[in-house]
Order: structure tokens, then C-alpha cells, then sequence
């Protein structure tokens, strides 16, 4: 229970306090997602993975209440043949008031809420660091590198560690190098008053520890592996229409380099005998 109640809190925490570092700077690493890039995609494998974790680990206390169980098995997503998704649904209840009582959740239905009050909703963490934003706020990271929201969930899950010798033992919280805004103890600081080490102490312990889940694909079910594969589900949550939107951009933009190339050549072939008319007079 206790993992279950992590994932999600760590995550949110973690979203929401990084424009006010206590600590020091954040450690963000750079994974190879294959949904990055402007022809990325996402991976259905690996959304089936992430949906097992959060399944499993997650869904017991923190909800998905904006994602519509019938999406499980759109293109794009994890999809999930209809007679799976529908019997996904049915392992949740929601309230159905013409009842007035608890029903099986059906494809129309959406994700339960969290069931714990202080337990936030999952579906748009991602989206709470959908870029790192470089000098003057450009988000140089995210356009050049491909960094946002999945690659801080992701480096918040594996960057738990020990925490630095100038610590004292009974320091609240656990180190992690990608949290910024927990509390920082003063050893730790140098003259200055800046912070020696990167990142903070949270107050949520390791969510997952690798091997929390058995994949029934045959991928390797370690640590590194399971904070891709959620980090991955998230993303899609927060942004199920990811792939689409960046066709519908490509396409936008042949089109005005195709319109732009068009408008040149009109406006050559218009002014052309005019140019020739007065070059004539001089």
C-alpha cells in the first residue's frame, strides 16, 4: 500500500515545486523516448507496460479521473483489443446516481478519482513539467534535446540515493537528486549558503525498487526499465493525441513551405514585366 501511495505523491510533489528550489540544482537525465522528437511516436508496448504499473501499483489510491477507459484501445495509445478493455473497465465501480449505487465502470466511464484525499490524480503530471525551460525561458532543453515532463518523472523515480555524508542521520525525508523543492539541511550548504549537491529531500520513500511487476512481454522488469515504462504511460495520459498532433504539424508546415515557394513565384511573374518596364527608362 505504501508503494502505491508513493508513485503518485512523489510525482505530484515533485511537479509542483521546482520554481522554488530549496535545494540545489535539479539532476534531469535524457532518456531515449520513442515518442521525442517532432516524428516521435509512442511505443504501445511500453504503454502496456506502463498501464501494468500503474495498475498494480498506482491505482489503489491515486486515480486517472480525465482519461476515458475507452481510449485504452485508441490507436496511439496502449491499445488494447475491445474485449480487453472492456474487461479492464469492469475491475473498477463508479457511481452511477440513476442507481443510486455502485455500478462495474464501462468503456464510457473514466479512470476512478484518487481514493485517498491526499492522494493527487495522475492524469496530467506530465504536463506539469512539459519542458525545462533554458536561459530567457525558450525551453532550450525540451526543443533540443527532447526533455519534458516524462524525463522528470522518470529521473525522480531512480534518483533516490543515498544521501551525502554532511547530512545528519535524522534529517527528515530522502535524498533525491531530481527534487528541488524539499528541505535541505544546512551542513550541506557552503559558505555562500548555496547548496553543495544536487537536488533535495523528499518526503515520499523510493516508489519502485525494480521487479515490482512481471511483464508479460518478456522485458526486463528492473528499475530502470519500470520508471521508463510509467513515465511513458503518464506522458500519454497527459497527451494522448501526441502522435496526431505532430502529423497535423508537419503537414501544416509542408503546406505554407509549399504556399511560400507559390507566392514567390506569383509575385516573380507578376512584377517581372514591370521590373523589365522601368529598367528599360533608366
Amino acid at each position: 500500500m505504501f508503494k502505491k501511495i508513493a508513485l503518485g505523491a512523489a510525482v505530484a510533489v515533485g511537479l509542483a515545486g521546482g520554481a522554488y528550489a530549496a535545494g540545489g540544482e535539479a539532476h534531469v537525465e535524457n532518456f531515449d523516448f520513442p515518442f521525442d522528437g517532432p516524428f516521435g511516436t509512442y511505443d504501445t508496448n511500453q504503454l502496456q507496460r506502463g498501464l501494468q504499473i500503474y495498475t498494480q501499483v498506482c491505482s489503489a489510491c491515486h486515480g486517472l479521473k480525465y482519461v476515458a477507459l475507452r481510449t485504452l484501445s485508441d490507436e496511439g495509445g496502449p491499445t488494447l483489443p475491445a474485449d480487453q478493455m472492456r474487461a479492464y473497465a469492469e475491475q473498477f465501480e463508479v457511481f452511477d446516481p440513476e442507481l443510486d449505487d455502485f455500478r462495474p465502470s464501462t468503456p464510457v466511464d473514466h479512470f476512478p478519482g484518487s481514493a485517498l484525499e491526499n492522494a493527487p490524480d495522475l492524469s496530467l503530471m506530465a504536463k506539469g513539467r512539459a519542458g525545462f525551460h533554458g536561459p530567457y525561458g525558450l525551453g532550450i532543453n525540451q526543443f533540443f534535446k527532447g526533455m519534458g515532463g516524462a524525463e522528470y518523472i522518470a529521473t525522480l523515480m531512480l534518483g533516490y540515493e543515498d544521501p551525502p555524508s554532511c547530512a545528519p542521520e535524522d534529517f527528515d525525508g530522502y535524498y533525491n537528486i531530481a527534487f528541488t523543492a524539499g528541505g535541505y539541511p544546512e551542513e550541506c550548504r557552503d559558505e555562500d549558503g548555496n547548496a553543495m549537491y544536487p537536488g533535495s529531500w523528499i518526503g515520499m520513500a523510493a516508489p519502485l525498487y525494480g521487479e515490482d511487476v512481471d511483464y508479460a512481454d518478456g522485458t526486463s522488469n528492473d528499475l530502470r526499465q519500470e520508471a521508463q515504462d510509467v513515465a511513458a504511460f503518464l506522458m500519454w495520459t497527459a497527451e494522448p493525441k501526441l502522435s496526431q498532433r505532430k502529423q497535423a504539424g508537419f503537414v501544416g508546415v509542408l503546406f505554407l513551405t509549399i504556399l511560400s515557394v507559390l507566392l514567390y513565384l506569383t509575385n516573380k511573374r507578376l512584377w517581372a514585366p514591370i521590373k523589365k518596364k522601368y529598367k528599360r527608362k533608366d
